[in-house]
């Protein structure tokens, strides 16, 4: 008896699943262009007609969402890694004044579950809605013994544009200068690794299980958004000279502001200055971390600085309220060496 021909779903590769997704998917993606999207989901590579600028610069921003995937898994639940993936990379870019165009993703996986990667690509529609982004392409790869079963990866590009004359550079920057907090709504996307090793693995804790102190689960808590401030910070600039923004990523507050700083300015952060959301001191407390490596590892409730002059302050909170966003004086910029201090 001859023995049966190879193929690629014995391999592991299913063209029927791609070809389910890629149907789910169609309606999904398409809502987000607009007439300057000049391709469809089908193409080679995405096309995106630039508007009228004098001077267009693009910047772009590729990130993934890292280790918060593993949560994802753990409730099962795939829509919000999409947005924030969004939300992340939007943020990147805004930091230097860019309006997001267009955005890229990309879906590792060993398995292809049509209804999982429906889930993913429908955050990320939604996350540049959020943005005024349209997503013109991505990668979904089916990559066989590559990833653990049920696990994927994901990752994205962003590209927008900004006026050469209008970049956001904090150059500007100078002693007196004010820092607006902008308010976060948890973990957003970064210190999932130590935040996993202290709930799951150091207290045990189960991803549905109920935690008093913070009125939910851990697991509701940890997929909380990576809050995206695109709209509200472009808007503000129309009204404020904004010297310089910060997004508080990996390296938490003190390593992500310093980027922004002139070589003879400090930044002072005053502690206590903004309503911290109760994750943090419960993983603080949880795992016996100290307060120094907590400020290295996580946002501690800030997901943006502004730097402003002190006199557009009152304004820009009041246009910052007015978005939806929860401003607070955190700190304020004065002469010494480059550096950020938490005091």
């Amino acid at each position: 008896m001859a023995e049966k021909g190879l193929t690629y779903a014995s391999a592991g590769v299913s063209f029927d699943a791609k070809q389910e997704t890629m149907k789910r998917l169609k309606n999904i993606v398409q809502a987000t262009h607009g007439p300057e999207v000049l391709s469809d989901l089908s193409s080679f590579g995405g096309l995106f007609a630039l508007g009228e600028y004098n001077q267009p610069v693009l910047v772009s921003s590729t990130d993934s969402v890292g280790t918060k995937l593993k949560i994802a898994f753990m409730m099962n639940k795939h829509d919000t890694v999409g947005f924030d993936i969004v939300a992340h990379c939007g943020n990147d870019i805004l930091v230097q004044g860019a309006q997001p165009l267009f955005f890229l993703d990309y879906i590792g996986t060993s398995k292809l579950v049509p209804e999982v990667a429906e889930q993913i690509v429908h955050g990320i529609a939604e996350g540049c809605r959020e943005i005024g982004c349209a997503l013109i392409g991505g990668e979904i790869a089916e990559l066989p013994e590559f990833y653990a079963d049920g696990e994927y990866d994901l990752v994205g590009t962003i590209v927008g544009v900004v006026e050469k004359s209008q970049i956001i550079t904090g150059s500007g920057i100078q002693p007196g200068d004010v820092l607006i907090g902008l308010a976060s709504l948890g973990l957003h996307t970064n210190g999932f690794s130590l935040a996993r090793q202290i709930v799951f693995d150091r207290r045990g804790y189960k991803a549905d299980e109920y935690i008093s102190a913070l009125d939910g689960t851990i697991g509701e808590e940890l997929l909380k958004n990576h809050k995206s401030y695109v709209k509200s910070v472009l808007n503000l600039r129309q009204k404020c000279n904004i010297k310089g923004i910060a997004h508080i990523t990996g390296g938490g507050l003190p390593d992500n502001l310093v980027r922004i700083l002139p070589t003879d300015c400090c930044a002072e952060i005053q502690k206590g200055t903004w309503e911290m959301p109760p994750i943090f001191p419960f993983l603080q407390e949880t795992g016996g971390v100290e307060e120094t490596e907590m400020y290295h590892v996580f946002n501690m409730g800030i997901g943006l600085i502004l730097v402003l002059p002190p006199d557009q302050v009152g304004m820009a909170v009041d246009v910052l309220k007015a978005m939806g966003e929860s401003p607070f004086r955190i700190g304020e910029i004065s002469h010494g060496e480059r550096q950020v201090r938490i005091v």
